[in-house]
């Protein structure tokens, strides 16, 4: 190591008195439940989009039993927009299971908290260290990626080896005393100066150490994901408007992409609109309009989304309200969990 784990915490904590982010929603009560929601939302997405899900989902499910007893759509709904819907089935099934086998309490055992659904080693120790002041090393992409610069941890987090690596690194840097400021300081320090593509080498309180630094390797550490290309799949979404100005929506299985929630039916994207019309409705449209074609980019593969409007002139029985068909307005619709590309195509049709 360049330093000694001790001087390295205390450094960092001494940067992290001074210029941490210490007034953060879930900061200010910080009980395991709050920290618990706000770690599963900081998964993938950044502070300044969390917030205000974070505020408008603490004011529909303040407590963990509010949580376990909530409809499953109430939470995708308070969640859509945030992306890897997996996370809130996760947090869902994760209440449901603290009610059950811990009276609705938040377990305060590291082994315990790992088992709940949706939570891994990282995730468990920063919600008991920043919640329950218990000492537990984390690391999350910001953490990785200040150690790996700091100490010159070469290859791509994601082989086990190196992963070992920087766990070691870790957990010799996390201090018995207060580890939950240590790491809070060390994902500030990597999400505002030691960031991915421009880090702030000037202000960090370890570049005088940093082999990164040191060496002008910044852009080489931490070595990314080798890379891929993204494959490109199509679909047809189909925009079906009854008499009364109702869209008929679609609650997708409950796992896979946008596992459980509500959005337009869907088809290969070499179907003819006027086809699907007539074999899933048993009737010809009154008319059919293409839209604009959209985008949508996942981790690991592009959708390109077809879309057709399609107006009928009844409700075909075989097409009723059900537990997996509903026809709503578009306002009613807004209030399901939808992703974020349909939600978008029916903003676009109600403007």
């Amino acid at each position: 190591m360049s330093t000694s784990p001790q001087t390295f915490a205390q450094r960092v904590l001494a940067w992290f008195a001074r210029h941490g982010r210490q007034d953060l929603p879930w900061q200010q009560t910080p009980t395991l439940y709050r920290v618990w929601i706000s770690e599963i939302m900081l998964q993938q997405t950044q502070v300044a989009v969390v917030i205000p899900y974070f505020e408008r989902f603490m004011g529909r499910f303040p407590t963990l039993p509010d949580l376990a007893e909530a409809p499953l759509d109430a939470v995708l709904a308070h969640w859509s927009g945030l992306g890897y819907y997996a996370r809130a089935r996760n947090l869902h099934r994760a209440a449901d299971q603290i009610r059950e086998q811990h009276g609705g309490r938040f377990p305060t055992a590291l082994d315990q908290v790992q088992a709940l659904p949706g939570i891994g080693r990282s995730t468990a120790g920063a919600i008991l260290s920043l919640a329950a002041g218990q000492c537990h090393p984390i690391l999350d992409g910001n953490v990785k990626r200040v150690l790996a610069r700091h100490f010159g941890i070469e290859g791509w987090s994601g082989r086990a080896e190196v992963l070992a690596a920087l766990w070691r690194v870790s957990e010799a840097c996390t201090p018995a005393d207060r580890a939950g400021d240590y790491n809070q300081a060390m994902m500030d320090l990597g999400a505002t100066l030691c960031t991915r593509t421009r880090p702030d080498c000037v202000r960090c309180p370890l570049s005088d150490t940093c082999i990164a630094r040191s060496q002008g390797r910044q852009r080489e550490l931490p070595a990314p994901r080798p890379r891929k290309p993204l494959p490109e799949r199509a679909t047809l979404m189909l925009v079906v408007i009854n008499s009364a100005g109702e869209i008929l929506l679609e609650r997708r299985p409950p796992t896979g992409i946008w596992g459980g929630l509500w959005s337009l039916p869907e088809t290969s994207a070499k179907t003819e609109p006027e086809q699907w019309c007539q074999n899933q409705m048993g009737l010809p449209p009154l008319r059919v309009d293409m839209l604009a074609p959209r985008r949508h980019t996942f981790t690991h593969y592009s959708l390109m989304i077809r879309i057709a409007a399609i107006t009928v002139e009844t409700t075909p029985d075989s097409i009723a309200d059900g537990e997996h068909l509903r026809w709503l307005s578009v306002a009613q619709a807004s209030e399901l969990g939808l992703p974020a590309p349909v939600r978008k195509i029916l903003l676009a049709l109600a403007r």
